[in-house]
């Protein structure tokens, strides 16, 4: 299992890029991963594939293209293109070569991210997955890591959504407390179990109509949780 936090993996060779792209990300709920250049960034994609990649086309040690079609041998999710180039024939030859999207610099942190959404979403769709979860009156989007209840947003921790993403992505299966504590906190938490147990009150207390008698993350005694109502 793996914590709901997607990890993009920005290859680019401009310092500047890193210092507010890093953050920006971040602060938007992904895991940002960082690469100096074209070789780093295709070890980095066998190593661990991210959710996604920003890949710039101006790389030191490779012209980006060529580094997309390497990256195409074995890495099959969404690429988009950065560049300061802005000649047409650029942006044709990287999405021929394989790129989801283009953006140009200099570009906006939005709508960076809102392109990024849209990629993701696409993943989610070409992988049968869904990229919204419907459990009662709950619903968990995915890709915009958002929640509401009876269609109303509702405000979650970082934690807390981690938590229940990875309880939504269990499809109904019951998962061990193990499995929740590794795949949110790390597996230096793998035995934190009355640590989960306060973040799962704090949930019913925000999700379910009646937090003493909880439909939708169900208990199963010594072993774990699992989110039930899924429509």
């Amino acid at each position: 299992m793996t914590a709901f936090r997607p990890r993009i993996l920005v290859i680019d060779d401009e310092p500047q890029i890193h210092r507010f792209l890093g953050p920006a990300l971040d602060a938007a709920g992904y895991e940002p991963i960082r690469a100096d250049d074209a070789a780093s960034g295709l070890r980095e994609l066998a190593r661990k594939p991210p959710d996604a990649v920003v890949l710039d086309l101006g790389l030191p040690d490779m012209d980006g293209k060529e580094a997309l079609a390497k990256a195409r041998a074995f890495y099959d999710g969404p690429v988009i293109i950065l560049s300061a180039r802005d000649r047409e024939t650029e942006k044709i030859d990287a999405l021929d070569a394989g790129a989801d999207d283009y953006v140009e610099k200099p570009f906006g942190v939005g709508e960076l991210l809102a392109r990024l959404r849209v990629a993701l979403r696409h993943k989610l769709e070409r992988q049968g997955a869904e990229a919204t979860i419907v459990s009662g009156n709950v619903e968990i989007d995915l890709v915009n890591r958002r929640v509401s209840r009876d269609g109303a947003h509702v405000k979650l921790s970082p934690k807390e959504y981690d938590l229940l993403a990875s309880l939504a992505g269990g499809n109904g299966r019951v998962l061990t407390h193990r499995q929740i504590l590794t795949a949110v906190w790390g597996p230096a938490h793998e035995h934190d179990v009355q640590y989960l147990r306060v973040f799962v009150g704090q949930l019913r207390q925000k999700l379910e109509d009646d937090p003493a008698a909880p439909k939708l993350i169900e208990t199963e005694p010594g072993v774990g949780y699992r989110l039930g109502g899924l429509v």
